[in-house]
């Protein structure tokens, strides 16, 4: 089952549309996507979590999946504007109570710099592939993504042509290529070049050095991070993830040393679609023992 048989509500965040899937009832659990995904990548989470007692939640961030998706000139399509959004969310949905958090990619920084902030909101955390600090010093981004950073290159290739969401059906999988489902799904909401503002905006947005305006929000996760140390983490990761490597994830778990880890060797970026069928239990387990 995909979240298209979920039902999508909207509220306003910001002054635009955002969607999201609310199933189920009982403790919320809050799932935060990354770039170019939507909240159809968590539909084995949405679709087994309500059947153990848990109230579902997942927003499209601006731009993405089926929330509004403004210009640049409309939204900012920064780091910090997609934090404060997922506050106003959070807020408008009154949940008040610790919640469960479940981040992946860009879906780190953002779900995590709420929950460093409000860490008596938040009762256990599941991390996949994602990085919550600024880049390593002896770490460089791919030149895939550096090409795509580029203001007329990336324009071309990622807004025109769709490459990066493409190549992400590759290159974001352990697998030789994803399923149908999966490849439609994820490709669906992007499917003309004024769709694939917000894609190509996050990935301008990476931080490569301090002057870049996600760094210094980067630096105030890495800082407050050890804050979570201290509630039950849980950590899958894809073990061929180009760029969240072993070696981000050794520096992840610097911050978080008491975390459980869960390593996926035969999976990529796309951790969830590669390993759903030993995550997605494992998953269950884990939030269900702090009932």
């Amino acid at each position: 089952m995909s979240t298209e048989a979920l039902a999508s509500r909207t509220l306003t965040v910001g002054g635009h549309t955002m969607a999201y899937v609310d199933e189920g009832s009982g403790p919320p659990v809050l799932h935060v996507h990354g770039n170019p995904t939507w909240s159809f990548y968590w539909r084995s989470l949405l679709t087994t979590l309500p059947a153990d007692g848990f109230r579902v939640i997942a927003p499209d961030h601006i731009g993405m999946g089926r929330s509004d998706k403004p210009s640049r000139a409309e939204y900012p399509h920064t780091l910090a504007r997609r934090v404060a959004d997922l506050t106003e969310f959070v807020d408008a949905l009154d949940l008040d109570g610790p919640l469960c958090l479940v981040v992946h990619d860009w879906g780190g920084p953002i779900g995590l710099s709420w929950a460093v902030e409000h860490p008596e909101r938040v009762d256990r955390v599941v991390v996949l592939n994602t990085a919550a600090f600024p880049l390593p010093a002896d770490k460089r981004i791919p030149w895939t993504l550096q090409a795509a950073r580029l203001p007329v290159v990336g324009d071309v290739a990622v807004r025109r042509f769709n490459a990066f969401s493409l190549g992400a059906l590759v290159l974001g999988s352990g697998r030789p290529w994803l399923g149908a489902e999966a490849r439609r799904g994820l490709l669906a909401p992007y499917d003309r070049p004024e769709h694939r503002v917000a894609v190509h905006a996050f990935v301008q947005d990476i931080p490569t050095g301090p002057a870049d305006p996600a760094h210094p929000v980067l630096v105030r996760l890495a800082e407050r991070l050890p804050l979570l140390g201290e509630k039950p983490v849980a950590v899958h990761w894809g073990m061929k993830d180009p760029v969240f490597d072993a070696s981000i994830l050794r520096h992840l778990l610097g911050y978080l040393p008491h975390a459980e880890v869960h390593r996926y060797p035969g999976a990529g970026h796309y951790v969830l679609e590669d390993a759903a069928d030993e995550i997605v239990p494992r998953v269950r387990r884990f939030l269900a023992a702090g009932r």
